[in-house]
């Protein structure tokens, strides 16, 4: 699966927001260009990602190879990815709490 694919699934599935071609419909009915959401590639809007994803807990560290590994759990499913990227692991392992197919 592709980061654009995985950032559509999860803008709809967590964020909430209708997916276009090449935009998303937020709640408020404003439209956001594709683009400006990138949760495998931006810290910021993986953190938001995981905010709004609401998890019960999560961890994030890092291991002695500079790898980000993170942890979470949503209704009581656990997500774990370890990346280089903080975004990546942060974005992977919120697509596994909620059983997503992620890549990596």
């Amino acid at each position: 699966m592709t980061s654009e694919n995985l950032a559509a699934l999860l803008a709809k599935r967590v964020m909430g927001w209708d997916v276009g071609p090449d935009r998303f419909l937020m709640a408020n009915r404003s439209w956001m260009p594709r683009w400006r959401f990138q949760p495998t590639e931006k810290l910021v809007d993986a953190l938001r990602l995981l905010d709004v994803a609401a998890p019960e807990d999560y961890d994030i560290r890092g291991d002695n190879e500079g790898h980000t590994v993170v942890s979470v759990r949503i209704a009581g499913t656990e997500g774990e990815a370890k990346e280089m990227s903080k975004p990546r692991a942060i974005t992977y392992a919120v697509a596994r709490a909620l059983a997503l197919p992620s890549h990596s």
